[in-house]
């Protein structure tokens, strides 16, 4: 009987799986407190996205794997997506694969799913978002990536951690601020066609659910800039914009930090 569960539980998740040959969850060795999740690059992953799939900082990523540059690393790679022991060092090397795994925990100490459920409907009914909270001050200058009503509001346990923005199919997403592309393509399932800008050392913002890109990989771009055009999310019979912003790898609200709209 156990057998028969095992056997179920294995076609379940190659069925779950099927159709994103782009994506492939961690493995792990050890168990306990010493348990090392790792992640075996694929083509056209970046540290960025793998990085923002598993709810974590690059930073941390390229330090536990003693990365000189955030840029490079390549297919078959296998990246330590955990910190090494307290008082211990990460040496870069990578124990074998030893079968599949859970996503390894978020740096909230909640699991990481990489992404939501293909399918979900993550819209809402257009409820106002919450009163803004002052933001940490920044030295960026944040402006709405596209006009339209926020039809759905951060929240920090639910799903993909961002806001939903409605508007009409092939309207011009903007980038946020200046920064560096580090991620155009759709590798990450649930996002669509996405768009990862790095501002600085510390923020980065992302663009999902896309018709199509209008920017690749290394390119600058402007305050304002069209990125992308909006398309239709998992499920969705509305066309919209998925929008997060990160400080320090965490996700934090974008309202908090764009300026105040005077229309919805």
């Amino acid at each position: 009987m156990n057998g028969l569960i095992r056997l179920a539980w294995v076609a379940l998740v190659a069925v779950s799986l099927a159709g994103c040959t782009t994506f492939s969850w961690p493995s792990f060795t050890g168990d306990g407190s010493s348990r090392v999740y790792h992640y075996e690059v694929r083509p056209g992953d970046t540290l960025y996205a793998i990085s923002w799939r598993h709810g974590l900082d690059y930073r941390d990523v390229a330090r536990w794997n003693n990365l000189e540059s955030p840029d490079r690393i390549y297919a078959g790679q296998r990246l330590r997506l955990n910190p090494p022991a307290a008082g211990g060092r990460s040496s870069g090397a990578v124990a074998s694969r030893s079968g599949g795994g859970r996503p390894p925990p978020s740096r909230s100490g909640r699991p990481a799913t990489g992404s939501t459920t293909a399918g979900r409907d993550s819209r809402s009914t257009g409820a106002p978002s919450p009163a803004r909270q002052q933001a940490p001050a920044s030295d960026i200058d944040w402006a709405w990536p596209v006009s339209g009503q926020v039809v759905k509001s951060f929240n920090r346990g639910g799903g993909k951690q961002g806001i939903e923005i409605r508007g009409r199919e092939g309207d011009a997403i903007r980038a946020a601020a200046a920064g560096s592309v580090v991620y155009s393509g759709s590798a990450l399932r649930g996002y669509g066609n996405l768009v990862i800008i790095k501002h600085d050392s510390r923020y980065l913002t992302a663009y999902g659910y896309n018709r199509r890109l209008q920017v690749g990989e290394g390119e600058q771009v402007r305050r304002g800039q069209v990125i992308a055009e909006m398309g239709y999310g998992p499920g969705a019979d509305h066309p919209g914009l998925h929008f997060e912003l990160r400080r320090d790898g965490e996700p934090v609200d974008p309202i908090r930090y764009l300026p105040e709209k005077t229309t919805q």
